[in-house]
């Protein structure tokens, strides 16, 4: 009976309490975005962490992170798809695959997945275009034999013969679907016309140059970029510092292949200067089009001006999204970025979808909104609300300790100071509304903006010839592969 008092009691608290002891409450008014106040972004700070070199010039981060047994690593290489030769597009990425996929001096492929999957956890390798990668994972009471694993397979790859041909074949199947989606048609053809298509920055892997690689040639890459002067290696979680140090010590201090300097850049210069450019698909109703221009590079002084002008111009309730999208119902989908590279020229770029009728007056909406943010000043609001948002997100660029560990082998890779997000941030704060201006002359240039349509050329009225440049074609047929020997034709 006590207990059912006790309930009785209870139930009538939560109600009078829900109910607002019965006086009705009101709703407070819905704000609109512009109305929104932020609070001071908190103060961030980095971690305590170690720094290191071994004696083969390795470079060492350990950061300690013990709020959960979990431990994981990084090694940046000094290499990337940029450093291959033309006629052999996919050798980095071969390499990179097959280096783990190929198993290693000590242990077979079969028995590396075996091991790791028993204590769930991996070992991944990979190379872009501008770094080469591997990576551990591993619980704390795991990590002396997932660290060998990973010790294994940066100093001991086999590059097996079979799992290279299985690579390939998966390498092959992606240039027969690469033709698939509208949207990656566009990128991939826009960075052509930009930095040119034999550039390693644009270039596509083709059936004969995937046919140009053989085991002989990813040994020859491993063995040109995998050493110890040109390895940054990050660690972070739960361990100790004396003794991860003592583990790394032991397990790379002994490794000295010849080394080999890192070749220059590629140089980079805009190719196409202007033009509209375009590539049929009749199945299409709408269009793809990206527009834009080379950018920049991260460490410019106007970065930081740049990116609160792409804040201005990109993003729900921004310039392009109002006028474009909402006023005029020209897009689906439209944005701008300012994407500056660590070590090269970027792209400024302006993108969106549209339905087929609407692709010329897209691109005569989204050319005035270049053009109003070069000649006319943004308003107070429009500076302040691109700063708040840059400020405010500030902090997720220091979510956890691996996130602030990665940023410092990032800076270390491509020589940056230390110091180089918390520089953007004051830079940021101190932006103003004729900087905004300054920058957008000076690095908006409408008549190197060249323009690429993705589209149905009978769904598109008026036609792309009436924005008064010349349209050229493109050709995306996909090169066929050579027939082997004895294959019927």
């Amino acid at each position: 009976m006590k207990r059912r008092l006790l309930l009785l009691s209870a139930f009538l608290t939560s109600l009078l309490l829900f109910l607002g002891f019965g006086q009705p409450t009101r709703a407070e008014t819905a704000k609109h975005y512009t109305e929104l106040k932020f609070p001071p972004p908190p103060e961030v700070t980095v971690p305590d962490y170690t720094q290191f070199k071994l004696k083969n010039g390795m470079t060492v981060y350990l950061m300690e992170d013990h709020e959960l047994p979990l431990v994981s690593g990084t090694a940046l290489i000094r290499t990337g798809d940029r450093f291959e030769p033309g006629d052999k597009a996919g050798l980095a990425l071969l390499t990179g695959s097959v280096m783990r996929s190929g198993g290693t001096q000590t242990h077979t492929p079969e028995q590396l997945n075996e091991i790791l999957e028993q204590n769930a956890a991996s070992v991944e390798t990979g190379i872009s275009i501008t770094s080469g990668s591997a990576n551990f994972n591993a619980l704390s009471e795991d990590l002396p034999q997932v660290f060998d694993l990973f010790a294994e397979v940066l100093q001991q790859p086999v590059f097996a013969e079979d799992k290279l041909a299985v690579e390939k074949v998966q390498l092959q199947g992606g240039i027969s679907r690469r033709n698939d989606s509208p949207d990656a048609i566009a990128s991939r053809e826009f960075a052509k016309l930009l930095y040119g298509d034999t550039s390693p920055y644009a270039r596509t892997i083709e059936y004969a140059t995937v046919d140009n690689i053989s085991r002989s040639d990813l040994v020859k890459f491993y063995q040109q970029y995998f050493h110890p002067k040109n390895i940054l290696l990050g660690i972070v979680g739960d361990f100790d510092s004396k003794q991860m140090r003592s583990r790394i010590e032991s397990k790379f201090a002994a490794w000295n292949p010849p080394s080999q300097p890192v070749p220059p850049l590629p140089s980079v210069s805009q190719a196409k200067q202007g033009g509209i450019y375009f590539v049929q698909q009749p199945q299409l109703n709408q269009s793809y089009i990206q527009m834009g221009h080379l950018g920049g590079q991260l460490n410019s002084p106007d970065y930081a001006a740049l990116s609160v002008m792409e804040d201005v111009l990109s993003g729900f309730g921004r310039r392009l999204f109002n006028e474009v999208r909402s006023r005029q119902g020209l897009a689906y989908s439209v944005y701008a970025s300012w994407d500056a590279e660590y070590d090269h020229p970027g792209i400024f770029l302006a993108s969106g979808e549209t339905r087929s009728d609407a692709t010329v007056p897209f691109i005569s909406s989204v050319m005035k909104e270049i053009e109003k943010i070069r000649t006319q000043p943004i308003s107070q609001a429009e500076l302040a609300f691109a700063k708040d948002t840059s400020l405010n997100s500030f902090i997720f660029n220091f979510r956890d300790p691996a996130q602030t560990l990665s940023r410092l082998l990032r800076y270390e890779y491509y020589g940056y100071p230390k110091d180089f997000i918390f520089k953007y941030r004051k830079d940021v704060q101190n932006v103003s509304i004729a900087d905004v201006q300054r920058v957008a002359q000076k690095h908006l240039q409408p008549d190197k903006i060249v323009t690429i349509v993705v589209g149905n050329q009978k769904e598109i009225q008026p036609p792309l010839s009436s924005l008064g440049q010349q349209v050229t074609a493109l050709d995306i047929t996909i090169p066929a592969p050579k027939k082997k020997v004895g294959q019927s034709s």
